[in-house]
C-alpha cells in the first residue's frame, strides 16, 4: 500500500497549491491587452471593467493598446504570457475568423486560450438607401432575385461582423449580391448615404441617426431579438428566416493553463461589473448589450463561432495574408 502514498501525496499537494493560487491570486497589477485602437468599443469596454474588477480583486488593472494585424499581435503577446491568469485579453468576433484568414498564425486559438466570459454582443442592421423599392427582408431577397449581381452592400471591412452577416443571409436566401468593403463604419455608412452602395449590413450603432432621421431604412437586425434602440425593425428571424442569428460581441480570454478557479473567479467579477447601472447606461449608449457567460459555455460558443466562420471564409476563398 505504501508505495502509492507518493502518488496520493503528489495529487493532494496539486490541489492544495491550485486552492492556494486561486485564494492568493491577484499577487500583482493584471495587464488587460486590448488589440483595438484607444477610444474604440474594445478600449471602452476595457475600462468600464476595470474600476470594479480592480476594486473586487485588490489590484489594479493596467490596460496596454496592442493593435496591428487583424488583433494577432496582441494575441500572441497573451499566448506567450505567464499561464496564471495576470494578462488578459480583450477579444472579438476576429479571435474566430483569424484562423481562416491567415494561412499561419502563431498561436492555436482552441489550444493556447481558455474562454474567462463574454462581455457583451451588439447586433448588425441590414439598413438600405431610401431609393431602393423595398421595406422588407422579403421584399429584398425578391429584388436581389429579380436583379442578380446588380445590389450592392457595404460592410467596414473585408472580414468583420458585417461581411459574416451578409454572406450568411446570401446563403441562406440563395441571392447573389456585390459585397464592397470599406475602413470603417463611417466610410461605410456614407457610401450608402450617398447612393454608392444599396444597403450596408453595418453595427446596429452606426446606423441608428440615419434610421431615425430617415436617411437610411433599417429593414432588419440580426439578433434573435429586436435592438433596443430601434424597437420597430424586426430581427431577420421574424422576417422569415427562423433561427438565424449573427452578431458582434467582444470577451475576454486568458492564455490555456491557467488555474481554474482563477478562471471561475475572473469570470465571475467581470460578469458583476457589467451588471451595474452606470455600466448598463454606457453599455446602451454603446449599443451593446451584456451577454456574460460562464467559461465553459463561452469555450463552446467559441468553437461553435469558429466552425460556422470556417465554412463562410472556405467558401470565400478569403485570405488576409
Amino acid at each position: 500500500m505504501t508505495h502509492h502514498l507518493p502518488k496520493l501525496l503528489f495529487a493532494v499537494a496539486a490541489v492544495v497549491s491550485l486552492q492556494v493560487t486561486a485564494q492568493d491570486y491577484p499577487t500583482r497589477s493584471i495587464r488587460v491587452v486590448v488589440p483595438f485602437p484607444p477610444g474604440g468599443a474594445g478600449d471602452t469596454l476595457a475600462r468600464l471593467i476595470a474600476p470594479p474588477v480592480s476594486k473586487a480583486l485588490g489590484q489594479n488593472m493596467v490596460i496596454e493598446s496592442r493593435t496591428g494585424a487583424n488583433t494577432v499581435i496582441a494575441t500572441e503577446v497573451v499566448a506567450r504570457a505567464p499561464a496564471d491568469g495576470h494578462t488578459l485579453l480583450v477579444m472579438a468576433t476576429s479571435f474566430t475568423v483569424n484562423p481562416f484568414a491567415y494561412s499561419k498564425l502563431p498561436y492555436d486559438t482552441l489550444r493556447d486560450f481558455h474562454g474567462v466570459t463574454r462581455m457583451v454582443y451588439n447586433p448588425l442592421i441590414f439598413c438600405t438607401h431610401p431609393s431602393l423599392p423595398v421595406k422588407t427582408m422579403k421584399e429584398l431577397v425578391a429584388l436581389a432575385k429579380a436583379r442578380p449581381g446588380e445590389l450592392t452592400w457595404a460592410v467596414s471591412s473585408i472580414i468583420g461582423g458585417g461581411r459574416i452577416a451578409g454572406e450568411l443571409f446570401k446563403e441562406i436566401a440563395k441571392i447573389d449580391m456585390i459585397n464592397v468593403p470599406y475602413g470603417g463604419g463611417a466610410p461605410a455608412a456614407t457610401a450608402v448615404l450617398g447612393g454608392h452602395t444599396s444597403m450596408i449590413v453595418g453595427n446596429v450603432l452606426e446606423c441608428v441617426p440615419h434610421v431615425l432621421s430617415g436617411k437610411l431604412r433599417g429593414i432588419a437586425v440580426t439578433s434573435a431579438q429586436r435592438a433596443e434602440i430601434l424597437p420597430n425593425v424586426p430581427t431577420v428571424d421574424e422576417s422569415g428566416w427562423p433561427g438565424f442569428e449573427s452578431l458582434n460581441w467582444f470577451g475576454i480570454v486568458v492564455r490555456a493553463g491557467t488555474p481554474r478557479p482563477i478562471i471561475e473567479r475572473l469570470s465571475g467579477e467581470i460578469g458583476k461589473s457589467l451588471q451595474t447601472p452606470e455600466a448598463r447606461t454606457v453599455l446602451m449608449k454603446q449599443g451593446f448589450t451584456a451577454g456574460t457567460m460562464t467559461p465553459a459555455d463561452y469555450d463552446a460558443y467559441i468553437r461553435n463561432e469558429m466552425q460556422r466562420n470556417e465554412k463562410i471564409l472556405k467558401k470565400l476563398n478569403l485570405k488576409l495574408d
